[in-house]
């Protein structure tokens, strides 16, 4: 796991492809070190994602919505047609940037 922290979110990089070991990993990170952060998981190297795959990240992302924070998970694999209103997935870290700051311009108004 690859760590890098910028000014207003931290990108966490997947580097195998056990996403069940990657979440089991990142929750306590989740509870400390991450925990006031808007956060961008890096899948973009897992080419075989699934939606199961995705669902693993379910309770880290029901958690941040109600810490008032961002949770953007990058990765092109999946069919965005298939994707669950509740987990944002985006194509690329550029757009996960932005998504992020269209939620933070969102909250600072209060939306």
């Amino acid at each position: 796991m690859k760590i890098n922290t910028h000014d207003n979110f931290v990108v966490v990089k997947e580097n195998s492809n056990d996403l069940e070991n990657f979440v089991f990993l990142l929750k306590p990170l989740l509870s400390f070190q991450l925990k006031d952060k808007n956060l961008i998981i890096d899948l973009l190297d897992n080419k075989l994602m699934s939606l199961k795959d995705l669902l693993l990240f379910q309770n880290i992302s029901d958690a941040y919505k109600v810490a008032n924070k961002s949770f953007v998970i990058v990765n092109d694999a999946l069919n965005a047609n298939s994707l669950p209103e509740e987990i944002i997935v985006v194509p690329t870290l550029q757009e996960a940037e932005d998504m992020i700051e269209i939620e933070e311009i969102e909250r600072e108004l209060e939306f």
